[in-house]
């Protein structure tokens, strides 16, 4: 990956994101874009050398400075249908150009650009892979454990998109497999059988019912949702009464709810009809709008604040006792989209109000 020459900060902005988006990235295939951004970012006068760790990079910016800030973005993309990477109309195309590669740029483009020798902070940048899949397998995780310094910064900016909106903590996310059995018979007998799909019907219909329940914190509302994303029966054939209807149900909750307190209320739910195997549980995070570096964040120019009612990866460092949130220039109705694109004007937007933030801090 080449450092666009020429023209102005929005120049390379624009440049760098198109770069990024033609470096194809799809989880779990995050190396080669790790390889150029590591190349970019070596040739630069950095604090200290690159530490890697698999397919994710700490990249030590500035150090003895003031207080410990990270900027910290995932390299992969969901696995969609886009066209070539280009840029049209305003807007860069390609897979991940919301979501994150435009938080991606923001970040390279300010450690090149920036007045370094004036930064009041020691500022890390933290590119990832494997986010967009489930929490175990995610490398932020094991960098987090690894790395020396990274678990320990005074607040962590995940560049999530968001609009140059600040998101607030994050709902925590409980994936289980719910299986109801029953028993066969050929279908022009069923009294013979136990359907398991008609066995699901009182818990379906008590989802449907099931309306959101608020939870206020630091002035913010989260919801906490239950849903049904996947449904299989036994596949045992059309005139077959079914044995099994197996259930993905994924259940959001609001962050004053530990994981625990999650799959309680979850098994409280299914009420012992059926089978529940834990498959993917993620925490949450409490908001941390009181922080001073969160203040002088908001006070920087972003557009709002609001609850982030998602997943994102300001949780694992929350459960590192470290205040984290969610900004990015990105597109958030963008993200994992067919045909993904993002507005340059936000991504410019968001530079800026990066550049001022960092700018404030320290002393």
């Amino acid at each position: 990956m080449s450092t666009p020459t020429g023209g102005s900060i929005e120049r390379l902005l624009d440049g760098t994101l198109l770069e990024l988006c033609a470096v194809a990235s799809p989880i779990g295939e995050e190396r080669a874009l790790c390889d150029a951004v590591q190349g970019r970012l070596g040739r630069l006068p950095l604090a200290a050398p690159i530490r890697r760790y698999g397919d994710s990079i700490v990249v030590p910016v500035t150090r003895g400075r003031g207080p410990a800030v990270a900027l910290v973005g995932h390299l992969d993309t969901v696995r969609t249908e886009n066209g070539p990477a280009r840029i049209e109309g305003g807007r860069c195309f390609g897979a991940g150009a919301s979501d994150m590669k435009s938080g991606l740029a923001v970040m390279i483009a300010y450690a090149e650009t920036a007045k370094l020798a004036d930064l009041r902070c020691d500022l890390s940048l933290v590119f990832y892979a494997r986010e967009e899949g489930p929490f175990t397998e995610n490398e932020l995780g094991p960098v987090l454990e690894a790395d020396p310094e990274l678990g320990r910064v005074d607040v962590a900016v995940c560049m999530e998109p968001s609009d140059n909106k600040l998101h607030l903590g994050c709902v925590g996310s409980v994936h289980a497999t719910v299986t109801f059995e029953g028993r066969t018979a050929h279908s022009a007998r069923p009294w013979e059988g136990d359907n398991a799909v008609t066995r699901a019907g009182e818990m379906l219909t008590e989802l449907r019912a099931l309306a959101p329940r608020e939870s206020v914190l630091d002035g913010l509302t989260y919801r906490t949702v239950t849903t049904v994303t996947q449904a299989r029966d036994g596949g045992r054939g059309r005139n077959v009464v079914p044995d099994l209807f197996v259930l993905n149900v994924n259940h959001r909750f609001s962050p004053e709810q530990t994981l625990d307190q999650a799959k309680a209320n979850l098994l409280a739910l299914v009420a012992g009809r059926a089978r529940v195997e834990f498959t993917d549980l993620s925490p949450s995070a409490r908001p941390s709008a009181d922080h001073p570096l969160v203040k002088a964040l908001v006070a920087s120019g972003v557009r709002a604040v609001e609850p982030k009612q998602a997943w994102t990866d300001v949780a694992r460092f929350a459960a590192r006792g470290v205040p984290a949130v969610n900004f990015g220039p990105g597109e958030n109705a963008q993200a994992h989209q067919k045909n993904e694109s993002t507005s340059l004007a936000l991504v410019h937007e968001g530079y800026g109000i990066v550049e001022r933030w960092l700018s404030s801090i320290g002393g």
